[in-house]
Formats: structure tokens, C-alpha cells, sequence
């Protein structure tokens, strides 16, 4: 009974050994570095292109049944941070979005929607911290969901979407790039 248990323990360690962890990765956005111009915000006094990042995701939970992703900076002078981006009821079937998926003529997949920024579009809002303010954190967040379609409208403030994306979710992969003007 005991090789039977030892067994077993062996076969579950190993297992674990080889599960990789859910991660996010982006062609335009570094961990700890500096946002580019394409990822800043064109208005309120600042002049970048205004272009979501290519955001790329591997390894979800098996049972993930679709993604979400939000952009945020916890940094902004608002008492309650700064939504830039949320995109939900993005497919199982996809891992990746090219570098511009969320403007206002989205290229997103079928089924996708967008939220409302904190700019108050229906698109991606780029970086545009106040002048000479500390460098602000921009937190890129892919979620993984137990559902196919998260239960939220268009016009729902980013704080409910953040709600129900927690309500919904099996894990979440982040990076935080860094930006000041």
C-alpha cells in the first residue's frame, strides 16, 4: 500500500512539474520599461499613435471557455485609478491580438466586445500620465474565464466589468510597463 501511495504522489509531482503557468507577453510592451510612442494617447496634451499593443497568451487553464483583457494604471490622479482598455468574450480558440485590435474600428475576433475607457470611448486608450508627474504603471492583465460570454453591456462602467471579471475567473497573466512625460 505504501509503493501504491508513493506511487501516486511521484506521478501527481510530476505531473505539476511539467503544468507551465498561464503568462502574458507583448511585442510592444516590456515588463519595467517604458511604453513607445504607438501605445500613448493622442489628446489631453499628449501626441503618441494611440495603438493597443500586440498581446500574446499561452499555457490557460484547460477549462478556460474565453478571455478577457483590461489595461489599467493604478497611478492615475483619480482616487480610483484609470481604465485604458477592456476587451471581453474574446474566444477560447484565440491567443493572440495584433498591435492595433482595439481601436474605435476594432479588429477584434468575432464575438469580442470593448468597454468603455476612462476616456470614454468604446476603444483603447493610450498612456497619458499628467506632465512631470512620477512614471506611471500600466498594468496589462489577460483573465482566463469559466464562461464563453461574460454577463456585461457596452455601456457598463469598467469598475462592473473588473466585478464580473472576477466574479468569472480561472487565473490571470499581467505585465507592467512604466511611462511619464
Amino acid at each position: 500500500m505504501k509503493k501504491i501511495a508513493a506511487l501516486l504522489v511521484l506521478l501527481l509531482s510530476t505531473n505539476a512539474a511539467f503544468a507551465a503557468d498561464f503568462t502574458v507577453s507583448s511585442h510592444d510592451m516590456n515588463a519595467q520599461q517604458p511604453l513607445a510612442m504607438n501605445q500613448v494617447f493622442n489628446g489631453f496634451g499628449c501626441t503618441g499613435k494611440n495603438l493597443s499593443p500586440q498581446v500574446s497568451w499561452q499555457h490557460a487553464p484547460a477549462n478556460t471557455k474565453s478571455f478577457a483583457i483590461t489595461l489599467y494604471d493604478p497611478d492615475a490622479p483619480t482616487g480610483s485609478g484609470w481604465w485604458h482598455w477592456t476587451v471581453v468574450n474574446i474566444p477560447a480558440t484565440i491567443h493572440q491580438l495584433p498591435t492595433g485590435a482595439g481601436s474605435k474600428h476594432s479588429n477584434l475576433p468575432v464575438g469580442s466586445m470593448q468597454g468603455r475607457n476612462d476616456f470614454g470611448d468604446f476603444a483603447f486608450g493610450g498612456a497619458c500620465p499628467p506632465a512631470g508627474d512620477k512614471p506611471h504603471r500600466y498594468i496589462l492583465t489577460v483573465w482566463a474565464l469559466d464562461t464563453d460570454k461574460l454577463p456585461v453591456t457596452r455601456n457598463m462602467s469598467a469598475a462592473m466589468i473588473g466585478f464580473m471579471l472576477n466574479a468569472h475567473k480561472l487565473a490571470t497573466a499581467s505585465l507592467t510597463a512604466t511611462y511619464s512625460r
